[in-house]
C-alpha cells in the first residue's frame, strides 16, 4: 500500500450531552452487527463528539443517519507504538520537527503484547504518512488494524 491509501475512515457523531445518548448510538450499531474497533468522546456543555473506528464505517454511517444522528466521516491515520515509556515520543517528535499539527489523537490496546494503536488526524495526513514511513514507522492500513485488534 502506498501513503495515499492508508487513511482510515473514522465516524464523528454529534450526540447530546445527556443520559442515554451514547447508549442509543451503541444500540443502533449493535443491532446492525457493527463492531467498534476504538472510540473517543469529547464534550462541551450541550453536545459531545463521539469519534469511532468501526468494522464497517459505511454501514455505520448509514444506519446512524437513519436513526437521526449527525455523522461526519473523516480520514485518520493509525500507527502501532511500543506500550513503554517514550513509545509515542518519537513519532510525535517527528511530526513536530516537520511542522505537522496533530489535531487530535486517541489510543487503544491491541492483541500484540506491549503495543498500542494510535489513531490521529493531522493538518496534512498524506505528508505525515510519507514522513513517518520514511522514518521507518509504518502507517497501518485497515487490514493491519484488523489483524492487530483481532489477531
Amino acid at each position: 500500500m502506498d501513503s495515499q491509501t492508508k487513511g482510515l475512515k473514522q465516524l464523528s457523531i454529534l450526540v447530546p450531552n445527556q443520559p442515554g445518548s451514547l447508549n442509543e448510538v451503541l444500540r443502533v450499531l449493535a443491532e446492525e452487527g457493527i463492531d467498534i474497533h476504538g472510540l473517543s468522546v469529547t464534550d462541551s456543555s450541550d453536545y459531545g463528539i463521539l469519534r469511532m473506528m468501526l468494522s464497517n464505517p459505511e454501514k455505520g454511517e448509514a444506519c446512524l443517519q437513519r436513526a437521526g444522528f449527525a455523522v461526519k466521516t473523516t480520514e485518520v491515520l493509525a500507527i502501532d507504538v511500543n506500550d513503554t515509556p517514550g513509545g509515542l515520543y518519537y513519532p510525535v517528535r517527528l511530526m513536530a520537527d516537520n511542522e505537522i499539527n496533530i489535531e487530535y489523537m486517541y489510543a487503544f490496546g491491541t492483541k500484540l503484547d506491549r503495543h498500542a494503536m494510535i489513531i490521529f488526524k493531522t493538518g496534512d495526513n498524506r505528508r505525515c504518512c510519507r514522513i513517518l514511513e520514511q522514518a521507518g514507522i509504518p502507517v497501518l492500513g485497515s487490514d493491519l488494524v484488523r489483524e492487530r485488534l483481532y489477531g
